[in-house]
């Protein structure tokens, strides 16, 4: 069976386009793979966040997985910064990595330009994700389209590996989902909906209560056409069609037909309750569970002890290859 991984920041609270472009995917893809999701809590320090806020990220995130349907006794749910191999073989990738390719990586370069201040950490942030995937030697990498380009340079520097050192690691494939890869936001239908997001009614957070959930939805910016089509002309009603279809496991022209003589206040409605539907039960679990953190603590311990297997095996075999002296 080939293997899967994937994993999320805990940098912000989830929206409705985390859950739906990966979360909601993972869910399937559990049963068709060998499948670990990681809280990429390490990656999080790439950015300056509350560390108290930041351990609470983390927790929520973890149960939101949980609550979701992703299930330990089908695939491996764990926190990265539990996993020491992780950190441990970055350092590897980052002495194989060139100079020259990491600073053409979009992500630090959007940073760059925005910031006059930049971490090396968010330089060597696709090393980290590098280790991340060869440590479980992943055939299938789903990501969205912001992320393609960190999976091909973990492909360049797995290749560069076996070739200096002998066939070790497996060449991954990102996948892009073929529908709802990048939702958008609803204010504002040509920004990426984002757990950054300054405008709240921009975001569908998987927090937000039903009542919060319609009110966005109602201020959902479409435009003066007064036709629900799926077109590049019309972003923010091919952005509510997107959401519609993927909460109703419908294809898009499925539901441009359902709405053909409707109203954009109808598609608002709809949509918005086809996204409370989904995402009410979801809320309320994870709240459910984390007023049990034992039992969290639980299940991390639990998933973090069969990645690190898989991930301690992997390691040994890179240290020796390069030459490292590990304990007898």
């Amino acid at each position: 069976m080939q293997v899967l991984y994937s994993a999320t920041k805990p940098t912000g609270k989830l929206t409705l386009g985390n859950y739906i472009g990966a979360i909601s995917k993972w869910c399937e893809m559990q049963n068709n793979f060998q499948s670990i999701f990681a809280v990429a809590d390490l990656h999080s320090l790439t950015v300056n966040i509350n560390s108290d806020e930041l351990r609470e990220n983390i927790y929520t995130q973890f149960a939101t997985f949980l609550a979701c349907g992703l299930d330990s006794e089908k695939c491996i749910i764990y926190c990265q910064s539990q996993v020491k191999e992780h950190a441990e073989l970055a350092w590897i990738m980052n002495c194989l990595t060139y100079f020259g390719e990491a600073s053409r990586m979009t992500q630090f370069k959007d940073q760059k330009r925005k910031k006059e201040n930049v971490s090396v950490g968010l330089f060597a942030y696709p090393m980290l994700m590098t280790a991340d995937i060869l440590l479980y030697h992943a055939d299938v990498v789903p990501v969205g389209i912001d992320q393609m380009q960190h999976v091909e340079i973990c492909r360049d520097i797995a290749e560069r590996f076996n070739s200096r050192y002998g066939e070790t690691f497996t060449l991954p494939k990102g996948v892009i989902p073929k529908t709802g890869a990048k939702i958008m936001g609803l204010t504002d239908p040509t920004k990426k909906m984002s757990k950054s997001e300054d405008n709240d009614n921009n975001v569908i957070y998987l927090s937000d209560d039903d009542e919060t959930i319609m009110k966005k939805f109602k201020r959902a910016v479409t435009d003066s056409l007064n036709n629900i089509k799926f077109c590049k002309e019309q972003p923010g009603v091919s952005n509510l069609l997107t959401i519609y279809s993927s909460m109703r496991g419908i294809s898009i022209k499925d539901a441009e037909k359902h709405f053909e003589n409707c109203q954009y206040g109808e598609l608002k409605m709809q949509t918005a309750k086809s996204v409370i539907e989904k995402i009410s039960p979801i809320r309320n679990k994870v709240n459910e569970l984390k007023e049990n953190r034992n039992y969290l603590d639980k299940m991390m311990k639990k998933g973090a002890e069969k990645a690190s297997e898989i991930a301690l095996k992997t390691l040994k075999e890179v240290y020796e290859k390069v030459g490292l002296v590990t304990a007898k």
